[in-house]
């Protein structure tokens, strides 16, 4: 930036004002950059160096890269005997899914809202997949020091990685699928119904959104009673008819299927189900 430009006056015409008002008067200099180079050059002063463009850098995954969960789901542990087994059965869960997506770390790291500093805390840990089967990323659940409950922080849970389209696969697909919010509202409908092909989105927004598997006949969307819940299952509804999957929706008596199995046992849960399940597919209800 030029500073203590003098003030002149021109004897011959009577012009005055500082020198950058001259340039733009003699010159039709209008834009500003261009007058502060005519007047560094009027001066003998060199110009400013402009430093090469430098190619953008690319923007990380939102809250880490699908290589960065992928390390810390295969550094987690086996959930059996650890604190997310303890943490699932105080939910009234005994099925964890057969897919082994759900594991268990002891010092994953938490950062507190509104804090900078990370402290190591037990999380159970699910993994994220694609179609093809591969981590694409992690959602972490902190944990109480007992297991008895989610842990008391902010946030509880956390995702990381390239979440959008995929999905916790808790149990393999066939030719119908069951696909809801919450981990632990698509485990409370594996303990009512085992052996149902159940997957968790972790959320309205990502519900709407998961690609559905190919050779699918019938899509079973479990919501939950709110209304983000339900525009999420229209979302997904309106994509599973456009490629001729039939849809059926799941909706719990109270917030949510976990909820649904704790108030009332899983035996009330199976009978709820059995009035929104199709034909075709009640042979899947235990007998």
């Amino acid at each position: 930036v030029l500073c203590g430009i003098p003030h002149n006056t021109d004897g011959a015409t009577g012009e005055h004002g500082d020198l950058l008002d001259i340039i733009r008067a003699r010159m039709g200099i209008t834009r500003f950059p261009d007058l502060l180079a005519e007047a560094r050059a009027h001066l003998g002063r060199p110009q400013p160096v402009v430093p090469d463009r430098q190619e953008p850098r690319k923007a990380k995954a939102l809250g880490g890269t699908p290589a960065a969960a992928a390390r810390l789901f295969a550094a987690s542990n086996p959930i059996t005997g650890t604190l997310a087994e303890t943490y699932l059965r105080s939910r009234g869960i005994t099925q964890f899914g057969a897919n082994g997506a759900l594991r268990f770390h002891p010092k994953c790291w938490h950062r507190e809202e509104g804090q900078t500093r990370n402290i190591p805390r037990p999380a159970m840990i699910a993994a994220v997949t694609d179609g093809a089967g591969a981590v694409q990323g992690v959602h972490r659940t902190w944990l109480a020091a007992d297991g008895q409950g989610k842990a008391a922080v902010k946030p509880e849970r956390r995702a990381m990685g390239h979440l959008l389209g995929n999905a916790v696969r808790l149990t393999p697909q066939d030719d119908i699928l069951v696909i809801g919010e919450g981990i632990e509202t698509m485990l409370s409908l594996s303990e009512a119904i085992p052996g149902l092909p159940v997957w968790a989105a972790l959320s309205s927004g990502h519900l709407g959104a998961v690609l559905l598997p190919e050779g699918l006949q019938r899509l079973y969307i479990a919501i939950d009673r709110d209304p983000a819940g339900h525009r999420a299952a229209e979302k997904l509804s309106a994509r599973a008819s456009e490629v001729g999957v039939h849809v059926r929706v799941l909706e719990p008596r109270l917030g949510d299927f976990n909820d649904d199995l704790r108030a009332n046992g899983k035996d009330a849960l199976r009978q709820h189900l059995a009035g929104q399940i199709g034909p075709e597919d009640r042979h899947r209800l235990p007998s």
